[in-house]
């Protein structure tokens, strides 16, 4: 009944205590991304508790004719044979073979493995015996029982324990990395789910929901210490009644933020520059920053710079999906040729208040307008690399190395169609266009924006939570500790703190 299913006769003792135990746990370790093994019981563990579905007894249950799967023999003994799927994790640890002679012993297993997994093994009558993760994290459930091979000093199944140990030293280090470092997130857009009733805000991101990719529990499972969050301004008419309600939008949305960070003061607060973030987690804290997302917010009046630094914004992204009175846009008309001449005073002005400036979204023209002009560092909080998928939202090599010259930022991004022209784009492709930016800018001028909450995600990096598997991922492609402290926040805040000396 825990799982929504009449019992059969065949399905023997259950402990309902036990089994909640042992799913809640299953639940609570996938949720921050500790590397799993589930065995015979486990594997089934794992399937319920991620959303797949088990037999209750394979004899009954099971399609066709089923070969024994309770064996008689010693339990260090093979029984039976299992295949391989072709290129699974499994595959990989076993050093490419097809099949493997593997013990036996149960009337349960797995029917679906559900969403977050896939089949990785089944044995010659079609059981599921072996199920990993289908978003490239460090989960394994088999069937059998390696255990019993080593402890009869065979060797054979060692493979799994050497993959379970080293994931456990690869985890533990991204711990000691996030536990030592700033871990920031340049860009997201949760406020644009923000409601008029404040409540519901608050009670949105201070506890577990499914309706944003970053709120307080979400921070804390995948250890990010900061998340910049963006009131975003879709471009509208360019009027003075169009400018007075983008205004009035952004201060709604830099209000609403104000609010749930002040609702939930215990565990969060309000931070404009590194040392903020730093008391913040010095105090076990997390730290919100404010942003936003295209100049509209402005309109034409400079002045209007003033007022947001003041209501603390870290940096101000000069457009967005359409040109603007700034600057064109890279989904825009060329209107102005690059910056226009009120965009070129909106540089300066921001230079003078200590306001990063966003080129994400910009023309080529605008960025390097920008570049060449302002006096401070530019940053683009949110997107990826043009070589790897051509798009006039990603940034060509010219542009990366440009921006490195200038002691700039390129934060990778997440949205599936700045990673890939086709097909689904995972972690992997997020991995590898930060990869790309490091080696043509360097690893002091790359970070991450994920832009969650804006359509940024990919499975293996889907919300806030999964942050840690992306430390994990680097730290796979061998970058050192100190390579990813600066990836993950110490170059975006070695910017911030740049800009806030030019301030005059």
């Amino acid at each position: 009944l825990l799982l929504g299913e009449e019992p059969l006769p065949q399905l023997r003792s259950v402990c309902p205590q036990r089994d909640e135990a042992e799913l809640t746990l299953a639940r609570e370790a996938y949720r921050r991304q500790i590397p799993m093994l589930g065995i015979c019981r486990g594997i089934q563990i794992m399937a319920a508790a991620l959303g797949g579905k088990n037999y209750q007894d394979i004899y009954v249950q099971g399609k066709g004719a089923t070969i024994k799967h309770s064996q008689d023999m010693p339990r260090h003994s093979a029984s039976h044979t299992v295949n391989i799927t072709e290129g699974s994790l499994l595959q990989h640890i076993f050093g490419g073979k097809q099949t493997l002679a593997v013990n036996s012993f149960h009337h349960q297993a797995v029917c679906e493995p559900g969403p977050h997994l896939s089949i990785s093994a089944t044995s010659p009558d079609g059981i599921i015996e072996a199920i990993e993760s289908n978003q490239h994290k460090a989960l394994l459930g088999v069937q059998w029982h390696p255990e019993c091979f080593t402890l009869a000093a065979d060797q054979s199944m060692m493979p799994i324990f050497q993959w379970l140990t080293s994931e456990a030293k690869t985890y533990s280090q991204a711990k000691h990395i996030h536990r030592t470092s700033i871990i920031l997130d340049s860009h997201c857009d949760t406020p644009m789910f923000f409601k008029d009733d404040n409540q519901k805000n608050i009670q949105m991101f201070g506890t577990r929901s499914d309706e944003v990719l970053v709120n307080l529990p979400k921070m804390t499972e995948g250890r990010l210490d900061a998340s910049i969050m963006v009131a975003y301004l879709p471009q509208g008419e360019r009027n003075e009644t169009a400018y007075q309600e983008a205004r009035k939008k952004a201060d709604t949305l830099l209000t609403q933020i104000d609010n749930i960070v002040q609702a939930n003061s215990q565990y969060v607060g309000l931070a404009q520059n590194r040392n903020d973030i730093l008391q913040l987690k010095a105090e076990g804290k997390k730290a919100i920053l404010k942003g936003i997302e295209n100049g509209y917010a402005i309109g034409r009046d400079i002045s209007l710079l003033q007022h947001f630094k003041q209501r603390g914004i870290v940096y101000m992204t000069l457009c967005h999906n359409g040109d603007n009175d700034i600057c064109d846009s890279a989904k825009g008309n060329a209107e102005h040729g690059g910056l226009s001449t009120f965009g070129r005073e909106v540089v300066a002005e921001m230079n003078r208040l200590g306001i990063l400036i966003d080129m994400s979204h910009s023309a080529e023209t605008s960025f390097y307008d920008a570049l060449e002009l302002s006096k401070a560092p530019i940053v683009c909080s949110h997107s990826s690399a043009s070589a790897l998928c051509e798009h006039p939202r990603n940034l060509t090599d010219n542009q990366m190395r440009a921006l490195a010259k200038k002691d700039g930022v390129a934060q990778i991004t997440l949205y599936p169609g700045f990673l890939r022209n086709s097909g689904q784009a995972t972690i992997i492709d997020a991995v590898d266009h930060l990869v790309h930016a490091a080696k043509i800018m360097g690893v002091e001028h790359v970070g991450l924006g994920t832009d969650f909450d804006g359509d940024g995600g990919v499975p293996g990096l889907a919300d806030a939570s999964e942050i840690i598997n992306f430390t994990r991922h680097l730290l796979l492609h061998h970058f050192t500790e100190q390579d990813i402290r600066l990836i993950m926040g110490e170059n975006f805040l070695r910017a911030m703190t740049l800009c806030n000396n030019t301030i005059m």
